[in-house]
């Protein structure tokens, strides 16, 4: 995909359904009792990986469009799969779903492709295998292909090293199937799309946390039944993110994003958006389904560079790259810090981010949990490296807008990860 400097980029679009809760609402439909009608389904490769993970397990869910019917069969309903459950490349697709396969009473085992499958699983298996489940890695590295057989679960009290709504929600999931009482703490609060729809399921789910603690702890307690549900995903924030910093960075630039989701443990990037001097407007607040949903009106703005570090960084980890790329064109210093996380992700999105701005152009170094962007110099066009990752293809295509001559993002069709129609969008706004 060729991408050139414009300006200008005026109107109003809506965003695909958010991609985390887009995966829950099929497996929660999945181990629930009845139907579940789910609106505005992310179509993305890694939620239909989900889906036939559930098909493969014996459970009926149609597809129109982005409307998806879930015909659960409760939270033993579930079936012995025939072959390998295949993941795809979807970390959370693999991560949640151990949680859910730790209570069953047979045998699966899941793979996904080679980037899954070299991403860490030691800190879901380590909490699952406390709770008494048979988790392990087949070729012993503490990664993906996993097995999984049948195991008598108990409820445990669980201090999270990391603050990852992934690891939460496994042992969350895995707690339905316990004998008792199970609570995660963590040392930052964590997105929680889990917990919200899992009350909405009719779970016995209960959280303590203030945005800017150094704790976090939510607990659930042993599930006889959930129930299905009529959920709306709001537009995922993660994929606003890119129009959001287009129209931020293009000059001339006024962008309405409808219908955005912006539960406060993932609108982070907001909140570095304000600190950076942008003209933000949240319109039309309202909550849907328990989660808090806008309208987020852009303006291009002049930026300057700051902080980021410490609590804010879960809320706003996948957006790293995008901010990044938004820093390298503001006034000043920009310094991500607190996000080793990242190296983690589809790629060590540190070295991703770094080499490929460097490549356009922009002082930036490396640190070992972040990086040091100072701002301010013109960028031109490049060759950009994604490694197939999506989030860097998408961030870089902001770049290249605001790039000298022409940027070449390789392997661009790697957004379909998360936002198919992603290129089409953009062409709303020329």
């Amino acid at each position: 995909m060729e991408i050139g400097k414009i300006t200008g980029l005026k109107g109003t679009i809506t965003i695909p359904g958010d991609k985390s809760i887009s995966h829950r609402s099929i497996m929660l439909g999945a181990i629930a009792k009845g139907t579940t009608n789910v609106h505005h389904f992310l179509t993305g490769a890694d939620c239909l990986a989900t889906i036939q993970c559930f098909r493969a397990m014996g459970i009926e869910i149609e597809e129109n469009k982005d409307n998806i019917l879930v015909h659960g069969k409760g939270l033993h309903g579930l079936r012995k799969p025939n072959d390998v459950l295949n993941v795809g490349n979807s970390g959370t697709t693999t991560r949640l779903i151990s949680g859910i396969l730790a209570g069953q009473n047979f045998d699966s085992k899941l793979s996904g492709d080679n980037s899954l499958n070299s991403r860490p699983m030691r800190r879901i298996m380590e909490p699952l295998q406390m709770m008494g489940a048979n988790i392990s890695s087949v070729l012993r590295n503490d990664c993906a292909p996993l097995y999984i057989s049948k195991g008598e679960l108990h409820g445990i009290s669980y201090t999270s090293k990391v603050a990852s709504a992934q690891v939460k929600s496994a042992i969350i999931l895995a707690g339905l199937y316990a004998d008792g009482p199970t609570s995660v703490t963590e040392p930052a609060l964590s997105r929680n799309h889990t917990e919200l729809m899992l009350w909405e399921f009719g779970a016995d789910i209960r959280s303590k946390f203030k945005l800017d603690s150094t704790r976090a702890t939510v607990s659930v307690a042993p599930c006889k039944e959930l129930f299905g549900q009529d959920i709306t995903i709001p537009g995922d924030i993660s994929s606003a993110a890119y129009f959001i910093a287009a129209g931020l960075i293009t000059p001339d630039s006024e962008i309405l994003i409808q219908n955005v989701g912006v539960n406060p443990t993932r609108a982070g990037i907001l909140q570095v958006c304000a600190d950076m001097g942008a003209d933000i407007t949240l319109l039309n607040e309202r909550t849907s389904g328990g989660e808090p949903v806008a309208d987020i009106l852009v303006r291009t703005s002049q930026l300057h560079g700051v902080t980021i570090g410490g609590p804010i960084i879960p809320t706003l980890i996948d957006e790293i790259p995008v901010i990044a790329v938004m820093a390298a064109l503001a006034e000043g210093e920009t310094i991500i810090q607190d996000a080793a996380e990242l190296k983690v992700k589809e790629t060590n999105r540190i070295e991703t981010v770094v080499d490929n701005l460097k490549n356009m152009g922009c002082d930036i170094t490396a640190a070992d949990d972040g990086m040091i962007i100072r701002g301010g110099n013109r960028l031109h066009g490049a060759n950009i490296h994604t490694l197939l990752d999506h989030r860097i293809a998408m961030a870089f295509t902001i770049a290249g807008l605001n790039a000298d001559g022409i940027t070449n993002i390789l392997d661009s069709k790697c957004v379909d990860v998360s936002y198919p129609a992603f290129y089409d969008t953009f062409e709303l706004l020329l």
